[in-house]
């Protein structure tokens, strides 16, 4: 073989390589699909709007059954995943989801987007076909006890209480255009009160909190065991193991009632193109996350699960109509014309 042959047959095999590494070849020759119609190799993606301690349960869970390394969460805020799913349906880049009820029933509805679980949930209430509840939420006035003594105020009672002109600037509350646990709180008044007189005291309370006007749900309690505030309102779960931590921190129950929210997980059907093995993690937390998932949320979501007395509320409640997504923006408008 003259020079100018040895040449050609190396450019030969330099341009085949080439064309295989473009194509995605893999070690055997065969091209890795990696957005094609089978995803069974692909992490699954979750997109979630759980808190951190919701995230860690689960993730354990999964890790210590067989699926390390087979998932990625991402996380968001309640509102901005809210409207991504209404938004993008099935064009979601997720293969399932954890986030409010309310919020992918809605989806549902509006984008027939979630696949029905191959499972069956054993939960204590009825519940949609694709979906299966991870937490319930129920929110409570919380107070830091050190701080009420030395401003000299009394515990409220009521969510009502916390217009009061005595708790100026010394209050913090959610904005439930940005975290639905602000929901619970409108849920009692409007319940309780009625929409007008609702609108009213969410006036004075968006006054008492003034800069305390928070984006976050978790943000009262912190404030609250800074000592940047008296009083919060915030999730009863978190006040109650800040208490027993031995800060100085307490929770009530308001008059008005304990309100709840469920999150839920759902599997997204994007036809050949879903991931199989997300159904597969669904199951998992579901079956194997709810033990871990209870240390952080207490309240009782499947057949023979229970709770300790210190985590009973004392008024749980429930909303007279069902909670939707609509709903929810009702209830922000009222909120915005409060403000």
């Amino acid at each position: 073989m003259n020079r100018k042959e040895i040449l050609s047959l190396v450019l030969i095999l330099v341009l085949g390589l080439s064309a295989c590494l473009l194509a995605g070849c893999g070690k055997d020759g065969k091209k890795e699909d990696s957005k094609g119609d089978s995803k069974s190799g692909e992490k699954v993606v979750i997109y979630s709007n759980a808190d951190d301690e919701a995230v860690q349960a689960m993730s354990e869970a999964l890790d210590n059954n067989g699926f390390k390394g087979k998932y990625a969460f991402e996380t968001f805020g309640t509102s901005e995943l809210g409207g991504k799913i209404l938004a993008e349906g099935k064009n979601m880049e997720a293969d399932m989801v954890t986030m409010s009820t309310f919020y992918l029933k809605s989806a549902q509805e509006q984008n027939k987007m979630f696949a029905d679980l191959d499972f069956k949930p054993d939960t204590l209430e009825q519940i949609p076909a694709f979906t299966a509840p991870i937490t319930s939420q129920e929110g409570s006035i919380i107070i830091n006890t050190d701080l009420l003594k030395e401003k000299k105020l009394d515990a409220p009672k009521s969510i009502r209480d916390l217009a009061k002109p005595e708790y100026k600037d010394a209050l913090a509350v959610t904005d439930v255009k940005s975290s639905s646990t602000a929901w619970l709180l409108i849920q009692a008044l409007i319940s309780e009160y009625g929409e007008d007189e609702a609108k009213s005291i969410l006036g004075n309370i968006y006054k008492n909190a003034g800069d305390h006007l928070e984006t976050s749900g978790s943000a009262p309690l912190k404030l609250c065991e800074s000592g940047e505030v008296a009083i919060g309102f915030g999730l009863r779960h978190q006040a109650v193991a800040a208490k027993e931590e031995g800060l100085p921190i307490d929770f009530v129950d308001p008059t008005e009632g304990n309100f709840s929210l469920t999150e839920s997980v759902a599997v997204l059907d994007k036809g050949d193109k879903s991931n199989p093995l997300a159904m597969e993690i669904a199951k998992c937390i579901i079956e194997k996350g709810r033990k871990g998932l209870q240390k952080y949320y207490p309240n009782p979501l499947y057949n023979g699960e229970s709770t300790d007395a210190k985590n009973k509320s004392a008024n749980p409640k429930i909303f007279k109509e069902p909670l939707t997504f609509e709903l929810y923006k009702h209830h922000q408008e009222i909120s915005d014309s409060a403000k």
